[in-house]
């Protein structure tokens, strides 16, 4: 599921939720929300409309808003990628594939406005694709879900772009919106199957997950798997955002679980789960500290946390037995954590697709951000490398057995979150940072100058 927080010149921070309920409701202070929305999407976004025709700089948001908003050239200077970009490693020749229910079709006018105002340059092609059935006519009045998805398109392909600016993009959109269970998921993982089976990219990233507690039988779960097979045997690299409720995650459209739960497909062993981590950078990206948990629960007053935790489907895969301590004997997750704090978020420009407050600069945070931020990294080890790297997890549980520099630690923090539902408070207990491997943030973050040909070797 996704929550949506929008705040205009001035006013209080408000929150709108999408509910399975299948209308779009309103928490207090919000109003005129209205129109059908199918069931919902797990992810968590925060926006924040800047007016002005310029994005917005930290210390603007940070006085404007309350939080602090990051630019692309900020994340590339966080993440160590210049020193690749110096020796011609961009992501050519290489095409990252964002499968996204809807997709958005103002999404190349948007990024040439991203891309002129962060002195990017164009990506070498830009598409769309549906190969799971025709798209409905984009029609975000009537149904509220495009808007969402929107978003999360404008979202996702800003950032892999922002840290692969060579890169190839391919968006595949699907007809149906996901949500709690298996719908929409037919669709999504038909079109990840298409993709990898038609050899159109070396990396797909998915913003989108449910609880596996949603899904009516495991059986339904496990009969979805056989894209993950595919994309495996024909070595293009999965990868999925690890959800943004902590260790929770949505029960129904409007409430929590109050056990963990871990998040499908982040969870799956086929595909690399992406954590969120907070970063705290100076204007030019420089770290005044380390990287922590994301864990923004106390900020908005609902679980909003890196999602992480153990499957209750899928047994401890072969590559995670040297973190055995930590996951037991289920498949652990996250796998590797990026920036997705809303205190720490993404500038992202939106051409009015949200239908809140028009066309700017919007802060989104979630790890929707990190997923994609972590695809285009794959995307500049892909080049290196020379061909696409497949199932990412055997070679980075790999790394970080043989503590590669590449591989930095993320040592403070909890995805632990807490909050009010049905008249009481709630605490479900995540995980806390460790030297090591952990469920808040799994092998860490990562240092692009080290950590790709790092991978690139790896994955030979």
């Amino acid at each position: 599921m996704r929550h949506t927080f929008i705040r205009g010149a001035g006013a209080a921070l408000l929150a709108a939720a999408f509910l399975t309920t299948g209308s779009l409701t309103a928490r207090p202070g919000v109003s005129g929300a209205a129109g059908a929305l199918p069931a919902p999407v797990l992810q968590f976004k925060l926006a924040s409309r800047n007016t002005t025709t310029k994005p917005p700089t930290t210390a603007q948001c940070e006085q404007n808003d309350g939080v602090a908003c990051y630019s692309s050239v900020q994340y590339q200077n966080a993440y160590d990628t210049t020193p690749l970009y110096n020796k011609g490693i961009d992501g050519k020749g290489t095409t990252i594939a964002i499968v996204v229910p809807f997709g958005y079709p103002g999404i190349a006018t948007e990024l040439a406005a991203f891309d002129r105002a962060f002195h990017l340059p164009a990506p070498p092609s830009l598409k769309t694709i549906a190969p799971a059935g025709k798209i409905p006519p984009y029609q975000p009045g009537k149904h509220p879900a495009m808007r969402a998805s929107a978003l999360e398109t404008s979202l996702d392909v800003e950032y892999a772009h922002a840290l692969a600016p060579g890169a190839r993009l391919l968006v595949v959109a699907t007809p149906v919106y996901e949500g709690l269970g298996t719908s929409g998921f037919p669709q999504i993982t038909k079109a990840v199957g298409y993709v990898a089976s038609h050899h159109l990219a070396q990396v797909i990233s998915m913003s989108l997950g449910t609880a596996e507690q949603t899904f009516p039988s495991q059986e339904s779960l496990l009969n979805l798997r056989g894209a993950f097979r595919t994309a495996a045997a024909d070595k293009v690299s999965v990868l999925a955002a690890s959800g943004d409720e902590g260790p929770s995650n949505f029960r129904t459209g409007s409430t929590f679980f109050t056990t963990r739960t871990a998040s499908w497909p982040a969870s799956d062993p086929l595909v690399t789960g992406v954590g969120g981590t907070q970063l705290f950078l100076t204007a030019n990206g420089q770290r005044t500290q380390p990287d922590v948990v994301w864990n923004d629960t106390n900020l908005q007053g609902i679980p909003a946390a890196t999602g992480g935790g153990r499957s209750s489907v899928f047994a401890r895969p072969s590559y995670q037995n040297g973190v055995a301590k930590a996951v037991g004997s289920q498949r652990g997750v996250p796998d590797v954590s990026m920036s997705a704090a809303v205190n720490g978020a993404a500038l992202v420009y939106l051409a009015g697709n949200v239908g809140f407050s028009g066309a700017g600069y919007y802060l989104i945070g979630g790890t929707s951000e990190a997923a994609p931020l972590f695809a285009g990294v794959v995307a500049l080890a892909d080049q290196q490398a020379g061909h696409g790297l497949g199932l990412l997890n055997p070679a980075l549980y790999q790394l970080y057995a043989h503590h590669a520099p590449g591989l930095v630690a993320v040592n403070e923090g909890t995805n632990t979150v807490t909050f009010e539902q049905g008249s009481r408070w709630h605490t479900v207990p995540g995980w806390d940072a460790v030297h090591g491997y952990d469920l808040a943030t799994g092998t860490g973050t990562i240092d692009a100058a080290r950590f790709v040909p790092e991978l690139a070797a790896a994955g030979g």
